[in-house]
């Protein structure tokens, strides 16, 4: 759910419309906020959000759940990735580990800082220490020429499980092979003779 709600939000957010680049601007202030702690972005962040997947307690422990978390960074992220862009910068099948091994150079110069980057986001301890590391890779991403894309509705279902402990060690282990999908694809190239 967390996944098909990211795609039809920023499938809204791509629309050429007055809407959409203030709702984008918007979006770019709630970086490193809180779920509930921006109102002008609630519309796009909590609007249409299916019921399940919002609170269900008691008023005096009311915190945001794993689901708005995810939703919240992941558009608030998109915000960041899309300011100045024409173009949407979400693209189904890249992953945060793909997407951050398109920023390595063919001559491996930045493998080492890059691959620090990586880790600090798949070595946070929870979601908003994960968030403020991401931002650093997302603006990278923009900054490339040409721009790298992520599956940003794949990048928040990721987030959603990344929440919960049980699933966190997957989503570190898809993230990595993924960033580490060029090496191993190059070493299986050599011992087939074909590199």
């Amino acid at each position: 759910m967390v996944y098909a709600f990211v795609r039809s939000k920023t499938n809204v957010l791509d629309q050429d419309s007055p809407w959409a680049k203030a709702a984008l601007a918007k979006l770019r202030r709630g970086i490193g906020k809180t779920p509930g702690e921006n109102p002008e972005i609630w519309e796009i962040t909590l609007g249409d959000l299916p019921k399940q997947l919002t609170f269900k307690g008691k008023d005096d422990n009311y915190k945001p759940t794993a689901a708005e978390w995810a939703i919240h960074t992941a558009l608030t992220l998109y915000a960041l990735h899309r300011q100045g862009k024409s173009a949407s910068m979400s693209a189904a099948g890249n992953s945060l580990g793909a997407a951050a091994r398109k920023l390595k150079s063919p001559d491996g110069n930045n493998e080492q800082s890059l691959k620090r980057r990586f880790d600090a986001v798949t070595t946070a301890k929870d979601l908003p220490e994960l968030a403020h590391h991401a931002r650093g890779l997302v603006q990278l991403f923009k900054a490339a020429e040409p721009p790298v894309t992520l599956d940003y509705p794949r990048f928040a279902a990721d987030l959603y499980r990344y929440q919960f402990t049980d699933a966190r060690d997957q989503v570190r282990l898809r993230w990595g092979q993924d960033f580490w999908a060029s090496a191993r694809d190059s070493a299986e190239k050599t011992e087939n003779g074909q590199g």
